[in-house]
């Protein structure tokens, strides 16, 4: 059974930093690229970041370029959001990815999902 298992997040001020972690169990981790998205109320589902399998390429919304790093460490079974520079805009429901095709930011493309964690940030 896959697993993908978010944490890392909550409330923080504008300008501010979290990293979310999420745990993956059940598959072969190295095997897929891995995404995060996050949801905000009333919102459709939003593209972040991705990785590729090896962790050499990265993607991003140009919302968060320059101020977010997706990172892996297939060891662990992890990949990571690094969230610097926050802003309220930011505030949404952030979930990871499993993505066993090629790269794409289509959240539909994507084959397993984690619940979620909640990333609040205040003015």
């Amino acid at each position: 059974q896959v697993q993908l298992v978010e944490s890392g997040g909550g409330l923080v001020q504008a300008g501010g930093s979290l990293r979310l972690s999420c745990a993956a169990s059940g598959l072969t981790f190295s095997n897929y690229r891995m995404g995060w998205f996050r949801q905000a109320p009333g919102k459709e589902r939003e593209f972040v970041a991705a990785i590729s399998r090896s962790g050499s390429i990265t993607y991003y919304a140009d919302s968060v370029k320059g101020r977010f790093t997706i990172s892996r460490d297939n060891a662990k079974n992890t990949v990571y959001l690094q969230m610097n520079s926050l802003k309220p805009e930011d505030t949404a429901v952030y979930c990871c990815a499993a993505l066993s095709g090629s790269y794409s930011p289509d959240p539909g493309r994507y084959d397993y999902w984690g619940q979620g964690t909640q990333v609040t940030v205040s003015s």
